[in-house]
């Protein structure tokens, strides 16, 4: 699966997060005061001063996944009892310059305690996996694609990029206010992470043309195309059997302008945070680096019979060498402020900026996002419904959550999806905790 990846993987992710409502990175729910220890992941800062005296995670997880190629009518899910068909259901809008992205997000067996008024600390254990491809033409994944009819096209990508990385993360976080005064509040917090990489696959051209002649179902290409992977990766089947060391942090601060200077359940009229996440990389030796001139013309039913790889290796002239490889995590500046309107309702505003781009190959990034959440919380329940823009995504995704006691689930953009005849993303999360709230202050 790994040497097919620009073909087969984009549909399937697609599927899998419409068809199987698994997860996202819990978009809306992250600045509930009750978050607890899915708000360290956006902002490590926010495990000082917690409203939990303890709060021990299960298992969450969320995926998120979307395009500009592909548009679905989810408010229709009633006419795929039969499968769904990408050829026939979907609306396609093929570009020169086509983004994929997903993301798939699993926390695992975490907790976040008080070590004292001031101090707090952290475990996380997660499991993650990335997805991107930026700058190809739709009309060129067409006919890679087989089986699907494609009139004449001549295109131009420029910086064409693609990514598939996962790896897992043990994270060591620590907070601490830092700074109390009258009506002010600074706390500021970091995460450690040992990672353990599963490996990935890569490819990247900075030029490459396209011209397709449907009469004759001949290919005619130019430029130059760099392609690899990891020794033993496939990510039909990932796994961590055999894994590679790296080191990753997570840094931010958190402010709060504070209506009253005693203890109280929700003390803050404002808080804004700023934190830096996902800072680091994981080195990969014996990967397997291509280099392809792809000045050539070839007969496109080629793709019916092989993968990606195969036609590369019978068509064009290539090498390749046995390199070692960086593939960077998805650093991001992560921003919030929310206000507190009353004591139990609220309205948050957030950002998430890439600071990768999509020409640093290897290396995995985020969809630049920003999203307004108004929200009523309580102690054992919350009720949330962000409103976002994302990129590559023309249209306002709306969505919905609820955290109740123990059990987190929601969605970024559920509510567009159920009456949107287009959509282009989609995510869901989920999360099981023991959660143990603070009744007084110390």
């Amino acid at each position: 699966m790994r040497k097919n990846y620009f073909i087969v993987l984009l549909p399937a992710l697609f599927t899998f997060s419409i068809s199987t409502s698994k997860a996202q990175s819990f978009v809306g729910s992250t600045v509930d005061n009750y978050a607890g220890i899915q708000s360290v992941l956006v902002n490590p800062a926010n495990s000082a001063d917690s409203r939990m005296k303890l709060d021990i995670n299960l298992f969450s997880a969320s995926a998120f996944v979307g395009n500009d190629f592909i548009s679905v009518d989810l408010s229709n899910l009633k006419n795929f009892t039969d499968g769904f068909d990408f050829d026939t259901d979907a609306e396609k809008n093929p570009m020169d310059n086509n983004n994929f992205f997903g993301n798939v997000d699993i926390l695992g067996p975490s907790a976040l305690f008080n070590l004292n008024e001031k101090s707090s600390i952290a475990l996380t254990t997660r499991a993650r996996g990335f997805f991107n491809l930026h700058n190809i033409g739709g009309e060129l994944y067409e006919v890679a694609n087989s089986g699907v009819d494609v009139d004449n096209f001549n295109l131009s990508m420029n910086n064409l990029s693609g990514v598939v990385h996962a790896w897992a993360e043990f994270g060591l976080t620590y907070g601490r206010v830092v700074w109390e005064q009258d009506k002010h509040f600074l706390k500021a917090g970091a995460t450690l992470k040992y990672l353990a990489g599963a490996g990935g696959v890569f490819g990247f051209s900075p030029n490459l043309s396209a011209n397709y002649n449907s009469t004759s179902d001949a290919l005619t290409t130019g430029g130059n195309l760099n392609y690899g992977y990891t020794s033993g990766f496939d990510s039909e089947e990932i796994n961590f059997s055999d894994v590679t060391a790296g080191f990753g942090a997570d840094l931010g601060v958190v402010y709060e302008f504070r209506a009253s200077d005693e203890w109280d359940e929700n003390p803050y009229k404002l808080r804004v945070g700023l934190s830096v996440t996902d800072i680091g990389a994981i080195n990969y030796s014996g990967t397997s680096n291509f280099r392809y001139d792809m000045n050539a013309t070839i007969n496109a039913n080629e793709f019916e019979e092989k993968d990606l790889e195969e036609v590369l290796a019978d068509n064009y002239e290539g090498s390749e060498t046995i390199e070692k490889t960086k593939f960077g995590l998805p650093t991001a500046i992560q921003v919030f402020a929310d206000y507190s309107i009353t004591n139990r309702f609220f309205v948050s505003a957030q950002g998430a900026i890439s600071v990768k781009k999509v020409s640093d190959i290897p290396v995995s990034n985020i969809i630049n996002a920003f999203s307004v959440t108004p929200r009523f919380e309580m102690r054992w329940i919350s009720v949330y419904s962000p409103i976002s823009l994302r990129q590559y995504d023309s249209s306002v995704a709306w969505g919905f959550g609820f955290r109740a006691g123990p059990v987190t689930i929601g969605s970024g953009s559920i509510l567009t999806n159920l009456i949107s005849s287009s959509s282009k993303s989609a995510d869901v999360y989920v999360g099981l905790k023991i959660p143990l709230y603070k009744v007084t202050g110390y």
